[in-house]
Formats: C-alpha cells, sequence, structure tokens
C-alpha cells in the first residue's frame, strides 16, 4: 500500500558499504526505519543522503508492509527547508542533541499527531527565530505534556519537588526529591514559552544544572532512557 506522510529524521546509521538504515517519526505511522540505497553518484537516484540530517522535516511517500522491519521510501522532498539549524553550528548542537534525545523515547509505530505536530511545530519555530539559549529545556518540559508525565504544578509553593512523583511535595519523600538552589532554577524554566519575555538569566553552569534535572526527569518515567552522548556539546 502507497501512503504519504510528514516524517522528521531522527537518526541514521551506515549499513553495508553504500547504504544507510534512517529512523524517521512519520504523522501517521510512528518511528519507522527505512534502507536507502546508496549509489549516490547516480543521476537516476532521487533520494539522497542529505535529506537524512537530523531532525530535517520531509515529505515521503513509501510502500507500507507491516510484516517488514525495513521499510523503502518511494519518493521523498523537504518539507521545510532549514535556514539556521543545520548551519548554524550552535543551533546545529542542539539540533544534534534534540535528534538523540527523540530518538531515545520515540520507539513505537503509533500515531499520535498531537505528538507530531507540537515537534515539527517547534522545529520550525526554532529554525526561523533567532537563538533561543533556552530553547531545548523548554522543548523537552513541554514535550512531555505529549508523552504523558508533565509535572504536577499544583502546590508549587511547597518545598521540594519529587521527580519520580513528578509533583511537589512538603517534606522530602525520596532521593530524587530536589530543593533549594536547584528547584528554584526547575522553577524558572518550567511553564515558560519559547517567546517569553524577559527569559531567566542563568549562567551556563546553572544551564547544565536543569539540564540534567530534566534528563533525570526523562529517566525516571522512560525505562528504556538511555544516558545521552550528545550532552557534552549543548554545554
Amino acid at each position: 500500500m502507497v501512503t504519504s506522510t510528514s516524517a522528521i529524521v531522527l537518526s541514521k546509521i551506515r549499513y553495508k558499504d553504500n547504504d544507510i538504515i534512517a529512523k524517521l517519526y512519520t504523522k501517521e505511522y510512528g518511528a519507522i526505519s527505512f534502507i536507502v540505497k546508496g549509489r549516490q553518484n547516480s543521476k537516476k537516484n532521487k533520494i539522497k543522503f542529505v535529506y537524512f540530517q537530523e531532525l530535517t522535516i520531509l515529505e515521503i511517500q513509501f510502500n507500507y508492509n507491516s510484516k517488514r522491519d525495513l521499510q523503502y521510501i518511494k519518493d521523498i522532498e523537504i518539507k521545510h527547508n532549514y535556514m539556521s539549524s543545520h548551519s548554524d553550528l550552535v543551533k546545529a548542537s542542539v539540533i544534534i542533541f534534540l535528534s538523540e534525545v527523540l530518538s531515545n523515547i520515540i520507539t513505537h509505530q503509533k500515531t499520535e499527531t498531537q505528538l507530531y505536530n507540537y515537534i515539527e511545530q517547534s522545529l520550525i519555530w526554532y529554525d526561523t527565530n533567532k537563538f533561543n539559549t533556552y530553547f531545548h529545556m523548554i522543548f523537552l518540559l513541554e514535550l512531555t505534556r505529549y508523552l504523558g508525565f508533565y509535572p504536577d504544578t499544583l502546590n508549587n509553593n511547597f518545598k521540594y519537588f519529587n521527580l519520580e512523583e513528578g509533583a511537589y511535595e512538603k517534606l522530602k519523600t525520596s532521593k530524587y526529591s530536589i530543593t533549594g538552589g536547584s528547584l528554584n532554577l526547575l522553577n524558572q524554566i518550567l511553564g515558560i514559552k519559547f517567546d517569553s519575555n524577559p527569559l531567566p538569566t542563568l549562567n551556563s553552569d546553572d544551564k547544565m544544572e536543569v539540564l540534567n534535572i530534566i534528563l533525570v526527569y526523562y529517566k525516571l518515567h522512560n525505562n528504556n532512557f538511555k544516558p545521552i552522548k550528545s550532552l557534552e556539546i549543548v554545554k
């Protein structure tokens, strides 16, 4: 069955000598892996490896076969041409980081239109606006709304926030309960938007602390969440 869908590139790996396996997050089917044949010098080959840079937004046609682990793309085009996300080195480092996180958590063939739309719209906003140093933190916190574990902000005047339970508490009940400076940093990011004005004014150490808190939060709510190798490049 030939189907058309929007898709976002999550990752790619080399396969054999000339091919790649690309994992795409499709709007219609969720996460699907495709084998993309090489021979990139062939003028007849319309499917170029350049289409599969991290978080590129595509329109694809393919013959969907539920019995195959790897699908084959029939036709492809860029849906949104990035103006800065791949060419600006600082922006590109965030794209690489987010692609690894998303590839880590989006693993199932399941249609989740709201989740897909949030990711696509956020990536376009990031590309078409000037660099926002808090984008990846805001993006990941807002993403939890669609993943089902957004923090419960009721009682946000309480002294502790339990990362394991995703809720504020009066007393410390877990080794994953944060308080003091760490909680203050999280509170400054939680709930703000990409275009909030003014944005917080955190130094680089504070930003990294917030990001590490967010990644711990993801790990606690997703058993398959792996350490993020590209974390170093967003410091």
